[in-house]
Protein backbone atom coordinates (compact mmCIF):
# COMPACT_ATOMS: atom_id res chain seq x y z
CA UNK A 1 0.00 0.00 0.00
CA UNK A 2 1.72 3.23 -1.09
CA UNK A 3 1.75 6.28 1.39
CA UNK A 4 -0.07 9.62 0.26
CA UNK A 5 2.23 11.91 -1.15
CA UNK A 6 1.48 15.41 -2.81
CA UNK A 7 2.66 16.74 -6.29
CA UNK A 8 1.64 18.36 -8.97
CA UNK A 9 -0.99 15.65 -9.53
CA UNK A 10 -1.88 14.05 -6.18
CA UNK A 11 -3.28 16.41 -3.52
CA UNK A 12 -3.34 15.15 0.34
CA UNK A 13 -6.02 16.37 2.86
CA UNK A 14 -5.34 15.73 6.28
CA UNK A 15 -8.12 15.80 8.79
CA UNK A 16 -6.27 15.02 11.68
CA UNK A 17 -7.48 17.58 14.60
CA UNK A 18 -10.63 17.78 17.39
CA UNK A 19 -13.37 15.41 16.59
CA UNK A 20 -16.30 14.68 18.12
CA UNK A 21 -17.17 11.84 20.42
CA UNK A 22 -19.36 9.72 21.73
CA UNK A 23 -18.93 5.84 24.00
CA UNK A 24 -21.55 3.52 24.37
CA UNK A 25 -23.24 2.46 27.45
CA UNK A 26 -24.82 -0.16 26.20
CA UNK A 27 -23.06 -2.75 23.95
CA UNK A 28 -24.30 -1.96 20.58
CA UNK A 29 -25.81 1.14 21.33
CA UNK A 30 -25.10 3.04 18.34
CA UNK A 31 -26.29 0.60 15.68
CA UNK A 32 -29.12 0.08 17.71
CA UNK A 33 -29.69 4.12 17.27
CA UNK A 34 -28.04 4.61 14.17
CA UNK A 35 -25.78 6.68 15.17
CA UNK A 36 -24.41 7.19 11.68
CA UNK A 37 -27.27 8.81 10.21
CA UNK A 38 -27.62 11.77 12.06
CA UNK A 39 -24.81 14.29 14.03
CA UNK A 40 -23.64 12.80 17.59
CA UNK A 41 -25.61 14.30 20.22
CA UNK A 42 -24.20 15.26 23.45
CA UNK A 43 -20.70 14.44 22.30
CA UNK A 44 -17.45 15.72 23.54
CA UNK A 45 -14.41 16.85 21.91
CA UNK A 46 -11.54 13.93 21.03
CA UNK A 47 -8.24 14.64 19.61
CA UNK A 48 -7.11 12.52 16.62
CA UNK A 49 -4.32 10.99 16.35
CA UNK A 50 -4.37 9.77 19.88
CA UNK A 51 -5.89 7.64 22.22
CA UNK A 52 -9.19 7.97 23.97
CA UNK A 53 -8.06 6.11 27.34
CA UNK A 54 -6.05 9.25 29.03
CA UNK A 55 -7.60 12.47 28.03
CA UNK A 56 -10.43 12.76 30.20
CA UNK A 57 -10.93 12.50 33.97
CA UNK A 58 -13.62 9.47 33.27
CA UNK A 59 -12.21 6.48 34.79
CA UNK A 60 -15.29 4.21 32.54
CA UNK A 61 -13.77 5.90 29.54
CA UNK A 62 -10.23 5.15 30.08
CA UNK A 63 -11.75 1.41 31.64
CA UNK A 64 -14.16 1.46 28.53
CA UNK A 65 -14.87 -1.96 26.41
CA UNK A 66 -16.84 -2.30 23.55
CA UNK A 67 -17.40 0.77 21.14
CA UNK A 68 -17.02 4.51 20.88
CA UNK A 69 -18.07 6.83 17.69
CA UNK A 70 -16.26 9.71 16.52
CA UNK A 71 -17.29 12.22 14.05
CA UNK A 72 -16.74 16.13 11.87
CA UNK A 73 -17.20 17.40 9.00
CA UNK A 74 -15.19 17.33 6.04
CA UNK A 75 -14.79 19.32 3.17
CA UNK A 76 -14.89 18.13 -0.72
CA UNK A 77 -13.08 20.98 -3.04
CA UNK A 78 -15.27 20.76 -6.16
CA UNK A 79 -12.84 20.06 -8.67
CA UNK A 80 -11.66 16.80 -6.62
CA UNK A 81 -14.86 15.24 -7.89
CA UNK A 82 -13.58 14.55 -11.41
CA UNK A 83 -10.59 12.67 -9.77
CA UNK A 84 -10.10 9.45 -8.07
CA UNK A 85 -10.74 10.25 -4.08
CA UNK A 86 -9.64 7.81 -1.10
CA UNK A 87 -9.81 8.17 2.35
CA UNK A 88 -7.22 6.86 4.54
CA UNK A 89 -6.55 5.73 8.21
CA UNK A 90 -3.22 5.14 9.58
CA UNK A 91 -4.83 2.84 11.93
CA UNK A 92 -7.50 2.67 14.31
CA UNK A 93 -7.33 0.00 17.43
CA UNK A 94 -8.87 -2.93 16.88
CA UNK A 95 -12.01 -2.69 15.18
CA UNK A 96 -13.38 0.65 12.58
CA UNK A 97 -16.53 0.94 11.04
CA UNK A 98 -16.67 3.92 8.42
CA UNK A 99 -19.62 5.77 7.17
CA UNK A 100 -20.14 8.57 5.11
CA UNK A 101 -23.35 10.92 5.15
CA UNK A 102 -24.55 8.01 6.95
CA UNK A 103 -23.37 5.28 4.22
CA UNK A 104 -20.85 2.67 5.46
CA UNK A 105 -18.14 2.93 3.17
CA UNK A 106 -15.96 0.33 4.65
CA UNK A 107 -15.06 -1.41 7.92
CA UNK A 108 -11.45 -2.89 9.06
CA UNK A 109 -10.16 -5.26 11.55
CA UNK A 110 -6.30 -4.87 12.91
CA UNK A 111 -5.65 -1.81 15.07
CA UNK A 112 -1.65 -1.10 13.63
CA UNK A 113 -2.08 -0.93 9.95
CA UNK A 114 -3.51 1.57 7.48
CA UNK A 115 -6.74 1.08 5.15
CA UNK A 116 -8.55 2.56 2.55
CA UNK A 117 -11.86 3.61 0.86
CA UNK A 118 -12.56 4.57 -2.31
CA UNK A 119 -15.06 7.25 -1.83
CA UNK A 120 -16.26 8.53 -5.39
CA UNK A 121 -20.01 7.85 -5.44
CA UNK A 122 -20.16 8.42 -1.71
CA UNK A 123 -19.05 12.31 -0.89
CA UNK A 124 -20.43 15.26 -2.38
CA UNK A 125 -18.86 18.74 -3.34
CA UNK A 126 -18.95 20.67 0.21
CA UNK A 127 -19.67 19.82 3.43
CA UNK A 128 -19.74 15.99 4.40
CA UNK A 129 -20.06 14.12 7.65
CA UNK A 130 -17.67 11.24 8.23
CA UNK A 131 -18.55 9.25 11.08
CA UNK A 132 -16.22 5.80 12.54
CA UNK A 133 -17.21 3.41 15.23
CA UNK A 134 -14.25 2.14 17.05
CA UNK A 135 -14.20 -1.17 18.93
CA UNK A 136 -11.33 -1.92 21.32
CA UNK A 137 -12.60 -5.46 21.83
CA UNK A 138 -9.94 -8.63 21.35
CA UNK A 139 -11.53 -12.02 20.66
CA UNK A 140 -9.51 -15.21 19.65
CA UNK A 141 -9.41 -14.05 16.16
CA UNK A 142 -7.66 -11.22 17.09
CA UNK A 143 -4.10 -9.88 16.68
CA UNK A 144 -3.45 -8.99 19.81
CA UNK A 145 -5.02 -12.22 21.27
CA UNK A 146 -7.74 -11.91 23.94
CA UNK A 147 -11.13 -13.53 25.32
CA UNK A 148 -14.28 -11.80 25.61
CA UNK A 149 -17.10 -13.00 28.42
CA UNK A 150 -19.81 -12.15 30.41
CA UNK A 151 -18.64 -9.94 33.27
CA UNK A 152 -20.00 -11.47 36.75
CA UNK A 153 -23.69 -9.93 37.27
CA UNK A 154 -23.21 -10.27 40.83
CA UNK A 155 -20.97 -6.90 40.90
CA UNK A 156 -21.56 -5.88 37.33
CA UNK A 157 -24.72 -4.60 35.15
CA UNK A 158 -26.26 -7.41 33.52
CA UNK A 159 -24.87 -7.38 29.55
CA UNK A 160 -21.52 -6.56 30.72
CA UNK A 161 -18.87 -7.78 28.93
CA UNK A 162 -15.61 -8.40 30.75
CA UNK A 163 -12.43 -8.15 28.42
CA UNK A 164 -9.80 -10.72 29.48
CA UNK A 165 -6.43 -10.30 27.31
CA UNK A 166 -2.48 -11.60 28.28
CA UNK A 167 -0.58 -8.64 26.40
CA UNK A 168 1.72 -6.75 28.93
CA UNK A 169 0.49 -3.32 27.26
CA UNK A 170 -2.12 -1.38 28.10
CA UNK A 171 -5.04 -1.85 25.64
CA UNK A 172 -5.03 1.94 24.21
CA UNK A 173 -7.69 2.13 21.80
CA UNK A 174 -8.79 5.23 19.62
CA UNK A 175 -7.83 6.45 16.07
CA UNK A 176 -4.22 6.45 16.74
CA UNK A 177 -2.37 7.64 13.14
CA UNK A 178 -3.13 10.10 10.33
CA UNK A 179 -6.71 10.20 8.48
CA UNK A 180 -5.68 11.20 5.86
CA UNK A 181 -8.05 12.32 1.77
CA UNK A 182 -5.98 11.84 -1.25
CA UNK A 183 -6.46 12.48 -4.87
CA UNK A 184 -5.02 10.50 -7.75
CA UNK A 185 -6.21 10.33 -11.31
CA UNK A 186 -9.56 7.71 -12.68
CA UNK A 187 -6.14 5.87 -13.85
CA UNK A 188 -3.59 5.94 -11.10
CA UNK A 189 -0.51 3.54 -10.16
CA UNK A 190 -1.71 1.12 -7.51
CA UNK A 191 1.59 -0.20 -6.08
CA UNK A 192 5.31 -0.01 -6.44
CA UNK A 193 7.14 -3.11 -4.99
CA UNK A 194 11.42 -2.68 -5.53
CA UNK A 195 14.30 -4.78 -4.33
CA UNK A 196 17.54 -4.93 -4.42
CA UNK A 197 20.81 -6.82 -4.91
CA UNK A 198 24.92 -5.62 -5.24
CA UNK A 199 26.99 -7.29 -7.74
CA UNK A 200 30.90 -6.19 -7.51
CA UNK A 201 30.06 -2.29 -6.40
CA UNK A 202 26.90 -2.16 -8.87
CA UNK A 203 23.91 -2.17 -7.17
CA UNK A 204 20.65 -4.39 -8.54
CA UNK A 205 17.34 -2.83 -8.31
CA UNK A 206 14.48 -4.88 -9.25
CA UNK A 207 11.07 -2.83 -9.67
CA UNK A 208 7.89 -3.47 -10.69
CA UNK A 209 4.76 -1.19 -10.78
CA UNK A 210 1.45 -1.94 -10.56
CA UNK A 211 -1.19 0.57 -12.68
CA UNK A 212 -5.26 0.63 -11.87
CA UNK A 213 -6.19 1.30 -15.39
CA UNK A 214 -6.01 1.28 -19.50
CA UNK A 215 -2.45 3.22 -20.10
CA UNK A 216 0.55 1.53 -21.86
CA UNK A 217 2.59 4.75 -20.76
CA UNK A 218 5.23 4.72 -18.34
CA UNK A 219 8.57 6.14 -17.63
CA UNK A 220 10.81 5.22 -14.65
CA UNK A 221 13.35 7.60 -13.58
CA UNK A 222 15.80 6.94 -11.39
CA UNK A 223 17.18 10.06 -9.01
CA UNK A 224 20.27 9.94 -6.47
CA UNK A 225 19.96 11.78 -2.71
CA UNK A 226 20.74 15.07 -4.71
CA UNK A 227 18.07 14.49 -7.21
CA UNK A 228 20.58 13.68 -10.48
CA UNK A 229 19.21 11.32 -12.67
CA UNK A 230 21.02 7.88 -12.45
CA UNK A 231 18.69 5.53 -15.28
CA UNK A 232 15.59 5.88 -17.06
CA UNK A 233 13.21 3.03 -17.75
CA UNK A 234 9.85 2.57 -19.91
CA UNK A 235 8.38 -0.92 -18.58
CA UNK A 236 6.12 -1.83 -15.93
CA UNK A 237 8.79 -3.67 -14.10
CA UNK A 238 12.40 -4.41 -15.01
CA UNK A 239 16.02 -4.28 -13.37
CA UNK A 240 18.21 -0.78 -13.48
CA UNK A 241 21.57 -1.68 -12.73
CA UNK A 242 23.66 1.20 -10.67
CA UNK A 243 27.12 1.23 -11.15
CA UNK A 244 29.68 2.23 -8.08
CA UNK A 245 26.21 2.61 -5.93
CA UNK A 246 26.27 4.27 -2.80
CA UNK A 247 24.47 1.97 -0.41
CA UNK A 248 21.80 2.06 2.28
CA UNK A 249 23.72 1.15 5.54
CA UNK A 250 23.61 1.18 9.27
CA UNK A 251 23.31 5.07 10.74
CA UNK A 252 24.66 5.86 7.16
CA UNK A 253 21.38 6.28 4.61
CA UNK A 254 21.34 7.00 1.27
CA UNK A 255 18.18 6.93 -0.45
CA UNK A 256 17.38 6.86 -4.40
CA UNK A 257 14.49 7.59 -5.91
CA UNK A 258 12.14 5.78 -8.30
CA UNK A 259 10.30 8.35 -9.70
CA UNK A 260 7.13 6.61 -11.95
CA UNK A 261 4.87 8.52 -14.20
CA UNK A 262 2.14 6.44 -15.38
CA UNK A 263 -0.81 8.03 -18.00
CA UNK A 264 -1.10 11.47 -16.19
CA UNK A 265 -0.10 10.20 -12.56
CA UNK A 266 2.96 10.64 -10.62
CA UNK A 267 4.69 8.79 -8.20
CA UNK A 268 7.86 9.15 -6.52
CA UNK A 269 9.27 6.30 -4.24
CA UNK A 270 12.37 6.25 -1.54
CA UNK A 271 14.50 3.23 -1.28
CA UNK A 272 17.96 2.27 -0.64
CA UNK A 273 20.13 -0.09 -2.40
CA UNK A 274 20.99 -2.67 0.27
CA UNK A 275 21.33 -6.82 0.92
CA UNK A 276 20.43 -8.46 4.11
CA UNK A 277 21.91 -12.22 4.65
CA UNK A 278 22.08 -14.84 7.66
CA UNK A 279 24.70 -17.04 8.03
CA UNK A 280 25.40 -19.94 10.64
CA UNK A 281 27.00 -17.09 13.38
CA UNK A 282 26.22 -13.84 12.12
CA UNK A 283 23.76 -11.34 9.93
CA UNK A 284 25.56 -9.42 7.37
CA UNK A 285 23.76 -6.18 5.90
CA UNK A 286 25.96 -5.24 2.65
CA UNK A 287 27.92 -8.31 2.84
CA UNK A 288 29.19 -7.47 6.00
CA UNK A 289 28.50 -8.39 9.85
CA UNK A 290 26.79 -6.02 11.85
CA UNK A 291 25.62 -6.42 15.46
CA UNK A 292 22.67 -4.86 16.56
CA UNK A 293 22.40 -2.38 19.63
CA UNK A 294 19.03 -1.67 20.46
CA UNK A 295 15.58 -1.58 22.46
CA UNK A 296 12.05 -3.26 22.61
CA UNK A 297 10.05 0.03 22.88
CA UNK A 298 6.65 0.86 22.49
CA UNK A 299 4.26 3.48 20.83
CA UNK A 300 3.30 4.97 24.22
CA UNK A 301 3.27 8.41 26.54
CA UNK A 302 1.49 10.33 28.83
CA UNK A 303 -1.73 11.56 27.76
CA UNK A 304 -1.74 10.41 23.23
CA UNK A 305 -1.30 6.57 24.63
CA UNK A 306 -0.31 4.76 21.61
CA UNK A 307 -0.96 8.31 19.44
CA UNK A 308 0.87 9.56 16.93
CA UNK A 309 3.42 12.40 18.23
CA UNK A 310 5.79 13.58 15.80
CA UNK A 311 7.95 15.48 18.64
CA UNK A 312 8.31 11.93 20.63
CA UNK A 313 8.85 10.07 17.80
CA UNK A 314 12.47 12.48 16.99
CA UNK A 315 13.31 12.61 20.86
CA UNK A 316 13.13 8.74 20.64
CA UNK A 317 15.48 9.12 17.49
CA UNK A 318 17.77 11.28 19.54
CA UNK A 319 18.04 9.35 22.50
CA UNK A 320 18.73 6.36 20.09
CA UNK A 321 21.09 7.97 18.76
CA UNK A 322 22.52 9.75 22.00
CA UNK A 323 23.17 5.62 23.26
CA UNK A 324 24.98 4.35 20.25
CA UNK A 325 21.56 2.33 19.36
CA UNK A 326 21.55 1.00 15.76
CA UNK A 327 18.02 -0.88 15.85
CA UNK A 328 15.35 -1.99 17.39
CA UNK A 329 11.86 -4.29 17.36
CA UNK A 330 8.73 -2.94 16.55
CA UNK A 331 7.19 -4.83 19.64
CA UNK A 332 4.92 -6.12 19.90
CA UNK A 333 3.01 -4.42 16.76
CA UNK A 334 3.85 -2.51 14.03
CA UNK A 335 4.71 1.13 14.37
CA UNK A 336 3.36 3.82 12.45
CA UNK A 337 4.89 4.64 9.04
CA UNK A 338 6.01 8.23 10.07
CA UNK A 339 8.29 6.22 12.45
CA UNK A 340 9.80 3.41 9.53
CA UNK A 341 10.19 6.42 7.31
CA UNK A 342 12.28 8.17 9.74
CA UNK A 343 14.34 4.62 10.18
CA UNK A 344 14.95 4.97 6.76
CA UNK A 345 16.46 8.53 6.59
CA UNK A 346 18.85 7.72 9.56
CA UNK A 347 19.83 3.92 9.06
CA UNK A 348 18.59 2.15 11.57
CA UNK A 349 17.40 -1.43 11.36
CA UNK A 350 14.11 -2.75 12.28
CA UNK A 351 12.66 -6.05 13.48
CA UNK A 352 8.65 -5.63 12.09
CA UNK A 353 6.55 -7.47 13.97
CA UNK A 354 3.01 -8.33 13.60
CA UNK A 355 0.17 -7.97 16.77
CA UNK A 356 0.58 -11.74 17.80
CA UNK A 357 0.75 -11.44 21.13
CA UNK A 358 -1.44 -13.08 23.74
CA UNK A 359 -0.56 -16.01 22.32
CA UNK A 360 1.56 -16.81 25.68
CA UNK A 361 3.01 -19.37 26.96
CA UNK A 362 1.78 -19.05 30.34
CA UNK A 363 -1.56 -19.76 29.75
CA UNK A 364 -3.17 -22.91 31.38
CA UNK A 365 -5.53 -23.70 28.52
CA UNK A 366 -3.94 -25.36 25.22
CA UNK A 367 -3.73 -21.91 23.28
CA UNK A 368 -3.90 -23.63 20.04
CA UNK A 369 -6.67 -25.36 19.89
CA UNK A 370 -10.63 -24.52 18.63
CA UNK A 371 -12.24 -21.95 20.35
CA UNK A 372 -8.81 -20.41 21.18
CA UNK A 373 -5.98 -19.63 18.51
CA UNK A 374 -8.02 -21.94 15.54
CA UNK A 375 -8.17 -21.33 11.66
CA UNK A 376 -9.89 -18.21 12.36
CA UNK A 377 -7.41 -16.86 14.21
CA UNK A 378 -4.22 -18.26 11.52
CA UNK A 379 -6.30 -16.40 8.86
CA UNK A 380 -6.19 -13.33 10.51
CA UNK A 381 -2.58 -14.08 11.00
CA UNK A 382 -1.71 -14.29 7.55
CA UNK A 383 -3.99 -11.55 6.40
CA UNK A 384 -2.03 -9.00 8.72
CA UNK A 385 1.33 -9.96 7.19
CA UNK A 386 -0.13 -9.43 4.05
CA UNK A 387 -0.73 -6.21 5.26
CA UNK A 388 2.25 -4.89 6.58
CA UNK A 389 4.36 -6.46 4.27
CA UNK A 390 2.22 -4.56 1.80
CA UNK A 391 3.26 -1.63 3.67
CA UNK A 392 6.86 -1.94 4.67
CA UNK A 393 7.97 -4.32 1.39
CA UNK A 394 9.67 -0.94 0.26
CA UNK A 395 11.46 0.09 3.75
CA UNK A 396 15.43 -0.43 3.70
CA UNK A 397 15.40 -0.11 7.55
CA UNK A 398 13.40 -3.19 7.70
CA UNK A 399 15.92 -6.14 7.73
CA UNK A 400 13.70 -9.26 9.49
CA UNK A 401 9.88 -10.09 9.90
CA UNK A 402 9.49 -11.08 13.20
CA UNK A 403 5.96 -13.50 13.37
CA UNK A 404 4.93 -13.76 17.02
CA UNK A 405 6.21 -12.64 20.51
CA UNK A 406 6.37 -15.38 23.29
CA UNK A 407 3.69 -17.22 22.02
CA UNK A 408 2.49 -20.68 23.38
CA UNK A 409 4.81 -22.68 21.31
CA UNK A 410 5.71 -25.64 23.60
CA UNK A 411 2.18 -26.77 22.40
CA UNK A 412 2.08 -29.94 19.74
CA UNK A 413 -0.54 -28.07 17.70
CA UNK A 414 1.87 -24.87 17.71
CA UNK A 415 3.94 -26.54 14.47
CA UNK A 416 1.35 -26.91 11.90
CA UNK A 417 0.13 -23.27 13.12
CA UNK A 418 3.12 -21.47 12.36
CA UNK A 419 4.30 -23.71 9.42
CA UNK A 420 1.80 -22.03 7.59
CA UNK A 421 2.36 -18.82 9.18
CA UNK A 422 6.45 -19.07 8.14
CA UNK A 423 5.25 -20.34 4.66
CA UNK A 424 2.86 -17.80 4.08
CA UNK A 425 5.24 -14.96 4.65
CA UNK A 426 8.47 -16.44 2.73
CA UNK A 427 6.16 -16.80 -0.47
CA UNK A 428 5.58 -12.74 -0.02
CA UNK A 429 9.44 -12.04 0.81
CA UNK A 430 12.45 -14.39 0.06
CA UNK A 431 14.39 -10.90 0.64
CA UNK A 432 14.70 -10.83 4.60
CA UNK A 433 14.82 -12.97 7.40
CA UNK A 434 12.15 -14.07 9.34
CA UNK A 435 12.15 -14.77 13.42
CA UNK A 436 9.50 -15.62 16.26
CA UNK A 437 10.34 -14.16 19.18
CA UNK A 438 10.38 -16.74 22.43
CA UNK A 439 10.60 -17.54 25.80
CA UNK A 440 10.40 -21.23 25.98
CA UNK A 441 13.38 -23.58 26.80
CA UNK A 442 15.51 -25.54 23.96
CA UNK A 443 13.49 -28.75 25.02
CA UNK A 444 9.73 -27.46 24.94
CA UNK A 445 9.96 -25.41 21.92
CA UNK A 446 8.65 -27.03 18.68
CA UNK A 447 9.24 -24.36 16.30
CA UNK A 448 12.35 -22.99 16.45
CA UNK A 449 13.92 -25.09 12.82
CA UNK A 450 11.42 -23.00 11.20
CA UNK A 451 12.82 -19.62 11.46
CA UNK A 452 16.22 -17.76 10.02
CA UNK A 453 17.19 -16.19 13.66
CA UNK A 454 16.69 -17.42 17.39
CA UNK A 455 15.27 -14.93 19.19
CA UNK A 456 15.23 -14.96 23.07
CA UNK A 457 13.22 -13.32 25.95
CA UNK A 458 15.38 -14.13 28.43
CA UNK A 459 14.99 -12.34 32.57
CA UNK A 460 17.33 -14.46 34.82
CA UNK A 461 17.28 -13.03 38.38
CA UNK A 462 14.47 -10.89 37.65
CA UNK A 463 11.52 -13.50 37.05
CA UNK A 464 13.22 -16.40 37.49
CA UNK A 465 16.33 -16.48 40.27
CA UNK A 466 14.90 -12.85 41.43
CA UNK A 467 17.93 -11.08 42.90
CA UNK A 468 20.56 -14.17 42.13
CA UNK A 469 22.93 -11.94 39.85
CA UNK A 470 25.46 -14.73 40.24
CA UNK A 471 23.10 -16.83 37.84
CA UNK A 472 22.81 -15.06 34.84
CA UNK A 473 26.32 -15.51 33.14
CA UNK A 474 26.21 -18.83 33.36
CA UNK A 475 22.84 -19.80 32.73
CA UNK A 476 22.66 -17.68 29.73
CA UNK A 477 26.01 -18.79 27.94
CA UNK A 478 24.86 -22.47 28.78
CA UNK A 479 21.41 -22.06 27.08
CA UNK A 480 23.07 -19.83 24.25
CA UNK A 481 25.64 -22.26 23.33
CA UNK A 482 22.75 -25.00 23.41
CA UNK A 483 20.37 -23.21 20.69
CA UNK A 484 23.41 -22.54 18.67
CA UNK A 485 24.49 -25.87 18.64
CA UNK A 486 21.04 -27.88 18.23
CA UNK A 487 19.82 -25.33 15.36
CA UNK A 488 23.01 -24.20 13.64
CA UNK A 489 21.53 -20.39 13.50
CA UNK A 490 22.63 -16.95 14.73
CA UNK A 491 20.80 -16.36 18.42
CA UNK A 492 20.09 -12.53 19.55
CA UNK A 493 18.49 -11.79 23.04
CA UNK A 494 15.29 -9.83 21.87
CA UNK A 495 14.26 -9.09 25.46
CA UNK A 496 16.22 -8.88 28.86
CA UNK A 497 15.84 -6.21 31.83
CA UNK A 498 14.76 -5.35 35.25
CA UNK A 499 11.76 -2.78 36.90
CA UNK A 500 13.29 -0.27 37.94
CA UNK A 501 12.29 2.75 40.15
CA UNK A 502 13.89 6.24 39.37
CA UNK A 503 15.62 7.87 41.71
CA UNK A 504 15.49 4.85 43.75
CA UNK A 505 19.38 3.95 45.56
CA UNK A 506 20.14 0.82 47.29
CA UNK A 507 24.13 -0.20 48.10
CA UNK A 508 24.13 -3.00 48.37
CA UNK A 509 21.95 -2.98 45.47
CA UNK A 510 18.12 -4.54 45.75
CA UNK A 511 15.73 -5.26 42.84
CA UNK A 512 13.77 -2.08 41.43
CA UNK A 513 17.00 -0.02 42.48
CA UNK A 514 19.07 1.80 39.62
CA UNK A 515 22.07 0.02 41.15
CA UNK A 516 20.39 -3.49 40.64
CA UNK A 517 19.47 -2.49 37.07
CA UNK A 518 23.32 -1.56 36.36
CA UNK A 519 24.42 -5.41 38.09
CA UNK A 520 22.04 -6.98 35.96
CA UNK A 521 22.96 -5.56 32.70
CA UNK A 522 26.36 -6.21 34.00
CA UNK A 523 26.08 -9.96 34.17
CA UNK A 524 23.80 -10.25 30.73
CA UNK A 525 26.12 -8.27 28.94
CA UNK A 526 29.06 -10.32 30.10
CA UNK A 527 27.69 -13.40 29.08
CA UNK A 528 26.38 -12.30 25.29
CA UNK A 529 30.05 -11.13 24.56
CA UNK A 530 31.29 -14.79 25.27
CA UNK A 531 29.25 -15.90 22.63
CA UNK A 532 30.45 -15.30 18.88
CA UNK A 533 27.16 -16.23 17.37
CA UNK A 534 25.11 -13.96 19.39
CA UNK A 535 24.24 -11.39 16.53
CA UNK A 536 22.35 -8.63 18.86
CA UNK A 537 20.82 -7.09 22.19
CA UNK A 538 18.05 -5.34 22.18
CA UNK A 539 17.35 -4.48 26.04
CA UNK A 540 13.68 -4.52 27.33
CA UNK A 541 12.70 -1.70 27.40
CA UNK A 542 13.45 1.62 25.65
CA UNK A 543 11.12 3.57 28.37
CA UNK A 544 8.23 2.78 30.77
CA UNK A 545 5.20 2.16 29.67
CA UNK A 546 1.62 2.01 30.80
CA UNK A 547 -0.33 -1.41 31.00
CA UNK A 548 -3.09 -3.04 32.62
CA UNK A 549 -3.59 -2.41 36.07
CA UNK A 550 -2.30 -4.84 39.12
CA UNK A 551 -0.27 -5.77 41.79
CA UNK A 552 2.84 -6.90 39.36
CA UNK A 553 2.75 -3.41 37.43
CA UNK A 554 2.87 0.16 39.55
CA UNK A 555 1.78 2.61 37.05
CA UNK A 556 3.04 0.54 34.24
CA UNK A 557 5.95 -1.23 33.30
CA UNK A 558 9.27 0.28 34.87
CA UNK A 559 11.83 -1.53 32.90
CA UNK A 560 12.57 1.34 30.99
CA UNK A 561 16.25 2.65 30.30
CA UNK A 562 14.41 5.98 30.51
CA UNK A 563 11.03 6.96 32.00
CA UNK A 564 8.07 7.55 30.28
CA UNK A 565 8.94 10.88 29.82
CA UNK A 566 12.09 10.29 28.15
CA UNK A 567 14.40 10.85 31.21
CA UNK A 568 17.44 9.00 31.69
CA UNK A 569 17.97 6.20 34.54
CA UNK A 570 21.37 5.63 35.31
CA UNK A 571 22.13 2.43 33.99
CA UNK A 572 21.74 5.15 30.16
CA UNK A 573 24.60 6.44 30.79
CA UNK A 574 26.54 2.72 31.05
CA UNK A 575 24.82 1.64 27.68
CA UNK A 576 26.33 4.67 26.12
CA UNK A 577 29.35 3.95 27.08
CA UNK A 578 29.42 0.28 25.96
CA UNK A 579 27.80 0.95 22.51
CA UNK A 580 29.71 3.81 21.85
CA UNK A 581 33.26 3.49 23.46
CA UNK A 582 34.23 0.04 23.25
CA UNK A 583 37.40 0.76 25.14
CA UNK A 584 35.60 1.24 28.25
CA UNK A 585 34.88 -2.56 27.65
CA UNK A 586 31.89 -1.93 30.18
CA UNK A 587 30.74 -3.95 32.01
Amino acid sequence: MLYPIENEIRQVKNLNGIWKFKKESRLGQGVDEKWFEKPLADAIEMPVPASYNDITTDKSLRDHTGWVWYERELSIPLDWMEKRMVLRFGSVTHHAVVYINGQKVTSHKGGFLPFEAELNGCVNPGQNRLTVAVSNMLDHSCLPFGLIQDANTEYYPEGEKEQIYEFDFFNYSGIHRPVKIYTTPKTFIKDVTVTTDIIGGDGIVNYSVLVEGDTKDIEITLLDEEGALVAKAGDMEGKIVVENAKLWNVRAAYLYRLDIRAGEDHYTLPFGIRTVKVTEKQILLNGKPVYLKGFGKHEDSDIRGRGLDEALNVRDFELLKWLGANSFRTSHYPYSEEIMQMADRQGFLIIDEVPAVGLNLWCDTIVFQPGYADEETLKHHKDVLTELYERDKNHPCVIMWSVANEAQTKNGNALEYFTEVVDHIRALDDTRPITNVTHHSITSDKVAHLFDVICLNRYYSWYYDLANLESIYPRLTKEFQEWHEKYHKPVMITEYGTDTVVGMHKLPEVIFSEEYQIEYYKENNRALDDCDFVIGEHLWAFADFMTSFGLRRMDGNKKGIFTRQRQPKSVAFKIKERWTEPSTKWP
